[in-house]
């Protein structure tokens, strides 16, 4: 249960955050070039969108962060298994435990040294170029990230163990359109 709200809250967390960043990008632009036309530059050089490139770099920061951890869970992170290819048996399934656990290992030293770092940031009065926000909301990324990151090695690490399998994206498979049976070649025999 908690598993099917934390890939849920994942996957809409992502997707906000990249339309929303590609939505403010759009803006952007069309002020940008509205300020050059004419009779409508008046009115648009008196909106302020300063805070547009600011606001997307803190998007894409988050959606990097969070998409590692959905990269993991679903296995579309890139890999070098050329030794891992020649291995079978014991020596397979240490090996791929050894960096799943390693992976987990890494990431969860990552979120508690940017839990610390974004305590001590908490403590100042820091805040962003633009949107003046607190610059621990914009680091609160690190530690929340790669914690998720954390669990999704672990999360894998025992599935592996239980079944043997690691998560794998076809991708050829595009999700929402269903695979319809080839149809027979003319002259066939069903």
């Amino acid at each position: 249960m908690i598993n099917r709200i934390l890939d849920h809250l994942e996957e809409w967390l992502i997707a906000f955050l990249i339309g929303a960043a590609t939505f403010v990008i759009f803006l952007a632009v069309v002020h940008r070039y509205l300020s050059g036309v004419p009779l409508i530059q008046d009115y648009t050089v008196r909106i302020n969108m300063s805070w547009a490139q600011e606001l997307c770099i803190f998007m894409f920061v988050w959606m990097a962060k969070f998409g590692a951890a959905y990269g993991v869970r679903t296995g579309i992170h890139v890999g070098v298994d050329v030794v891992l290819r020649k291995l079978k048996g014991r020596s397979y399934k240490a090996l791929v435990l050894f960096g799943l656990l390693a992976g987990a290992l890494f990431t969860g030293t990552v979120a508690a040294l940017g839990g610390n770092f974004v305590w001590h940031i908490a403590q100042t009065d820091q805040t962003s170029a633009d949107l003046e926000v607190p610059m621990w909301w914009v680091y609160a990324c690190v530690p929340l990230g790669s914690s998720l990151m954390s669990y999704r090695f672990l999360q894998v690490a025992w599935h592996f163990y239980q079944t043997g399998e690691l998560p794998h994206h076809d991708h050829a498979h595009v999700e929402g359109i269903e695979e319809e049976p080839a149809a027979a070649a003319p002259g066939a025999k069903a």
